[in-house]
């Protein structure tokens, strides 16, 4: 059975093709991080070598070995990494070698199955020179071989790459669906569950990934300890995070952009608040500090922030100075008033 989660339009569409044999050579899978399309790239390498009646079954040797990532036919190719004395290097590109390598391998026929199935994890992270290398693969399509693109951002990849597959985007899930899937399907306690589909904003994997282990919550709790110490602090003490915030950008932009998805969601939810809608926050385990904390600023005051932050993020995206960025959005962060009425 396709185990990816309310993608019930993009699997079937898949579904049709296989019964139809009418699959294409090159899929793109779009959508944000977390929200399924590693777990629907797999169902369809196993769907695609499946013996079973109903593809995928999950039960086959096939299905059992490609779940586990030791089927010879199904190769993922993404960033990996390597150490050397003692130091580990992060790849910041899918390079030109590895795909010369996928070229050599999907000349050659499956070794234990119908189809050869190459997943290229992060599509956008190829190099120019990796992106025109495979772009030769997909014009010249060989037999049973299949190409499995996953990106976040498709707008990075060449048009030509773009033009050659197949496009499915897979939305994010609503609140309810995830909430529903983790109590049903994976017996999470249901006020666990509650918070982490509002924090997930509808990528099931990241609340699942949050709910068998402690550390993405936990890092997710401190980053928000973080924020509401800076509310309550000085401009010294601001400044003094942003510079370490800072610091890190230029190895850990993602890093700096959560950062400010939290500040996001949590300014986001004090608007609520002031609006009288705090039954879709997102923060539902903190809700009373958010409705305390929100008596302290204007209606105003909060938008005017909200946009300060996605203003940051955009620059920071376009290669701004990011302890410039982070300074003057610390200087355009309104004052807590502590005597003030609510509106």
């Amino acid at each position: 059975m396709w185990q990816v989660v309310g993608q019930s339009r993009v699997v079937s569409l898949l579904q049709r093709s296989l019964e139809k044999g009418v699959l294409a050579h090159a899929y793109l899978f779009i959508g944000p991080p977390h929200v399924g399309k590693m777990t629907l790239a797999l169902n369809l390498a196993q769907a695609l070598n499946c013996e079973g009646a109903d593809k995928p079954c999950g039960q086959f040797l096939s299905c059992r070995k490609i779940a586990q990532s030791k089927y010879a036919d199904v190769q993922i190719i993404g960033l990996d990494y390597t150490s050397e004395a003692d130091e580990v290097k992060t790849r910041t590109e899918i390079g030109i070698d590895q795909i010369r390598q996928v070229q050599h391998s999907a000349s050659l026929p499956p070794f234990e199955g119908k189809y050869k199935i190459f997943i290229i994890d992060g599509a956008e992270l190829l190099s120019i020179e990796a992106a025109n290398c495979l772009l030769k693969t997909l014009e010249e399509p060989v037999g049973r071989v299949v190409f499995l693109l996953l990106t976040t951002s498709p707008g990075l990849l060449p048009d030509t790459v773009v033009s050659r597959c197949q496009q499915l985007e897979l939305l994010p899930l609503s609140s309810d669906e995830v909430e529903n899937a983790l109590t049903s399907q994976w017996g999470i306690e249901p006020q666990k569950a509650k918070l982490l589909s509002r924090l997930c904003h509808g990528c099931l994997g990241w609340a699942l990934s949050a709910a068998l282990g402690d550390e993405m919550l936990k890092q997710y709790c401190e980053r928000r300890d973080n924020l509401l110490d800076i509310i309550n602090a000085g401009y010294e003490e601001r400044f003094t995070y942003v510079a370490q915030l800072a610091a890190q950008f230029s190895q850990r932009r993602g890093f700096v952009q959560e950062v400010l998805n939290i500040w996001l969601d949590f300014w986001r939810d004090l608007l609520l608040i002031k609006a009288d809608f705090a039954e879709a926050i997102t923060n539902v385990d903190i809700e009373k500090t958010l409705t305390d904390l929100a008596i302290g600023f204007s209606l105003a005051e909060i938008r005017a922030f909200i946009r300060g932050i996605q203003a940051a993020k955009q620059q920071l995206k376009q290669n701004a100075n990011p302890r410039l960025v982070l300074e003057v959005l610390m200087l355009n962060m309104p004052e807590r008033k502590r005597e003030r009425v609510r509106y």
